[in-house]
């Protein structure tokens, strides 16, 4: 069974659910700034296919816990969001345990566009060493949020992982679990000449291997396939930048195919 609760930034309770085993909730108030979801879970360890804004992708995360959050984007940090998404006084938030046959099939592992700088309670999750201008347009959680559009930059739909010029920056994708990866997908960013683009870029595995992958100038999606690794992170590394004019590379998507291990 779930239960959901939402609370305002001073902690008091603004909605309360009852315990439903597919939750289905709507909230007919304005989101204020510093309001977030508390959505509470029967065990732990748990995939759970989650609708956190109608406007918004469905998503399968896993919950190591008992409980997960999700802190609603204040207004001023949404220019990454679609214009419609947590805006109103509609809104609908759906979540339920996802299907074993849902769970266990090849996919796309790094999806989750429902990650957040705050998010410590679901994975998939990222984190980047270096952000531009600190700017929620090119925070690391652009990179898994399931947009492709990339021959522009900046607000929605255009969303990226900018790097800030910084030639040591990073992107890391935790899993909160072991599972096993037999691709690499990475969609570079296309607003050329603008932008630049990565020669190669360097994927460094939690079970201590290695791969160079070579990339090209282009805006279509860049796939490595290896044989199944069980990791549990994933680090993106030594982006080597082309020799142009342009001091812009960036990542519109990183996606890691493979599939759950099973219990």
């Amino acid at each position: 069974m779930l239960k959901m609760k939402i609370v305002n930034q001073q902690g008091n309770e603004l909605f309360i659910s009852p315990a439903q085993e597919k939750l289905c909730c709507i909230y007919n108030f304005d989101y204020q700034d510093g309001d977030w979801l508390i959505i509470d879970c029967d065990k732990k360890g748990g995939f759970y296919k989650i609708s956190l804004d109608d406007t918004m992708p469905e998503s399968i995360v896993y919950v190591p816990g008992n409980f997960f959050t999700y802190y609603i984007p204040v207004k001023n940090q949404r220019k990454n969001y679609s214009p419609k998404s947590f805006y109103g006084d509609c809104h609908i938030i759906q979540v339920e345990e996802a299907k074993e046959e849902e769970i266990y099939q090849r996919r796309n592992l790094a999806l989750n566009p429902y990650d957040e700088h705050e998010n410590d309670t679901f994975y998939p999750h990222s984190t980047a060493n270096v952000e531009t201008r600190n700017e929620c347009s090119f925070a690391s959680r652009n990179a898994i949020d399931g947009y492709f559009f990339n021959e522009s930059h900046g607000s929605f739909p255009f969303q990226s992982w900018g790097i800030n010029k910084n030639p040591n920056a990073e992107f890391r994708l935790d899993f909160g679990r072991d599972v096993l990866i037999d691709e690499i997908v990475l969609t570079l960013r296309a607003d050329f000449p603008h932008d630049n683009y990565w020669k190669s870029a360097t994927l460094c595995f939690s079970d201590g291997s290695e791969i160079v992958m070579n990339l090209e100038k282009t805006a279509n999606r860049q796939s490595i396939k290896f044989e199944p690794k069980q990791v549990n992170y994933i680090i993106l590394k030594q982006l080597i930048k082309a020799e142009t004019l342009s001091e812009f590379p960036a990542l519109t998507q990183f996606e890691a195919w493979g599939m759950e291990m099973k219990k």
